[in-house]
């Protein structure tokens, strides 16, 4: 078999490569070059951006066999992440690589503000010796204000402490008492702003940030804060901080980041009074080697069909070692019940019966919803887009836990509700050291079958010579029976014959047998086991 082909689109660190391993085919490409991009992303399975290359409607459309789409870093602005996730591919990021980075910048642009380093090394390098002219402040006893007040917005906090700084904080999702344990006073945006001596952002960009640090926000400030916006560009409305500055309404600003990159032109360069950098957060190497490390690892889980923590279009975080076996129980379980539907679904109830259920199950409902989907639609089906699919047909989705299990240790069980009224339940469990799936019940009828590559249910009026009828008829077609059982309601009731063979039973013989036999319903499943 040929390995899985990953596509690494920007310079990365080597130690990138070495954790990928051995069992992926690597490709390199210049991902700012389109055209480039466009040709190389057709056939490979991941990619690996930083932020120069634009994974876009475009691109994910170019990709034909798709599955990750990995950014070396924090942000997202460059990757369509709705796009990817319509089109059933994982999105992966590496959140906690470069905090550190990001938040010992902030410190040195705020230092450097405090202290005119940036034109006092320009004007000696340029032979004048300037001492009076650039004379600083001292940060001991002055008042920084933390807006933000998230992983790298409390390391900044805790940096900045030992100078012997008054911590103030704005951050609507942090618990006062929280911060005060660090040394820290929430207050409100428009309190930080008029206490504060610095002011350091550190905010996603989102529709509620942009433009937050603006023309009102400014004209709130002492004439002697110094702002330092190392997080994304376009929270500090530059034009506004621009006018602040050159009214003396604002003495400084460390500037990392801008509304448009790269920015090598602003009237922010004016300011003497001003340090910029060119987006230098996460340019170190200890973080470029944590970032590339990190999503690959991500993709290596992804390309396993494995859940990702760090993914952000599809639930992560860790899963419980109980829980695990019961992922490709459920999806099997979905993938059953979604064969057996006769009519367009209307709602999906997933039950967790036993143990198990003292942990976080919510994955097991994915799983179920990935194999019902996979059954049901023609267009590759994810841990991704399955709650995306459901979402688009108004499905409802649900999942109930119990810890208390009757006859299993542990089941899983997948209740279908179809539009015409019909109910499907499917349900099975897993035993044994080798974690072995079985098939429990279908339809309320009780059963014991081990899964198979393939299976098939045959519902019929209980009488004789039904199981000779249909055994006889795949005989004589070639399809070898590694399993058989028969449930039954009542003597001369209804009855269910579930069978594992060998090999898929093709169409017009599953037809044959069902017309022998008069059953009510044959369907025929198979797995990916």
């Amino acid at each position: 078999m040929s390995k899985p082909v990953v596509l690494i689109a920007e310079e990365l660190s080597p130690a990138t490569v070495e954790a990928l391993g051995p069992d992926f085919e690597i490709r390199h490409c210049d991902g700012a070059d389109r055209d480039e991009l466009l040709a190389a992303i057709v056939d490979v399975d991941a990619i690996l951006v930083r932020s120069a290359t634009k994974v876009d409607a475009e691109a994910l459309a170019a990709a034909t066999r798709l599955r990750v789409v990995a950014r070396a870093g924090v942000g997202l602005d460059n990757v369509d992440v709705k796009a990817a996730t319509q089109a059933g591919v994982m999105v992966v990021n590496a959140p906690t690589s470069n905090i550190v980075s990001a938040a010992e910048l902030a410190v040195a642009l705020l230092l450097a503000c405090a202290r005119n380093i940036a034109p006092a090394n320009q004007a000696l390098k340029a032979g004048q010796w300037k001492r009076s002219k650039y004379t600083g402040v001292e940060l001991t006893d002055k008042t920084v204000g933390v807006v933000g007040l998230g992983r790298i917005g409390l390391l900044v906090a805790q940096r900045l402490s030992a100078f012997g700084v008054k911590l103030v904080a704005y951050d609507p999702y942090v618990q006062p008492a929280r911060a005060a344990q660090l040394g820290i006073r929430m207050v409100s945006l428009d309190e930080l702003l008029a206490e504060s001596d610095f002011i350091t952002v550190h905010l996603p960009k989102t529709p509620d940030t942009l433009g937050l640090i603006g023309e009102d926000a400014l004209r709130k400030v002492k004439p002697s804060v110094r702002i330092v916006n190392a997080a994304r560009g376009g929270i500090v409305d530059e034009h506004a901080l621009y006018v602040a500055l050159k009214e003396g309404r604002v003495a400084g600003a460390g500037i990392d980041v801008f509304s448009s990159e790269p920015c090598t032109d602003s009237p922010l360069f004016e300011f003497e009074s001003v340090v910029v950098t060119p987006h230098l957060g996460a340019s170190t190497d200890e973080a470029q080697e944590k970032a590339g490390i990190a999503v690959a690892r991500s993709v290596r889980l992804a390309l396993a069909g494995e859940l990702v923590p760090d993914a952000v279009n599809v639930k992560g975080g860790p899963i419980a070692e109980a829980v695990r076996p019961g992922i490709a129980l459920a999806e099997n379980l979905g993938r059953v019940a979604g064969s057996l539907s006769t009519a367009p679904l209307e709602a999906v109830e997933v039950v967790v019966l036993g143990e198990v259920a003292e942990h976080d199950v919510k994955i097991l409902e994915l799983a179920a919803l990935k194999g019902v989907f996979s059954a049901l639609v023609t267009d590759p089906v994810s841990y991704v887009n399955a709650p995306v699919l459901a979402g688009e047909r108004g499905v409802a989705v649900s999942l109930t836990t119990s810890t208390e299990a009757a006859t299993w240790r542990n089941t899983v069980r997948v209740h279908l509700s179809l539009t015409d009224g019909t109910q499907i339940s499917v349900g099975g469990t897993v035993t044994g050291p080798r974690s072995v799936q079985r098939l429990v019940e279908i339809d309320g009828f009780e059963i014991d079958v081990p899964f198979s590559e393939h299976v098939a249910f045959l519902r019929y009026s209980d009488r004789p010579g039904v199981v000779g009828a249909a055994g006889r008829l795949l005989g004589d077609a070639g399809i070898n029976i590694a399993g058989m059982q028969v449930s039954r309601d009542e003597a001369g009731g209804q009855a269910l014959i579930a069978l594992t063979v060998d090999s898929a039973i093709p169409a017009d013989v599953l037809s044959a047998v069902a017309q022998e036999i008069g059953a009510v319903s044959a369907r025929s499943v198979d797995l990916e086991l």
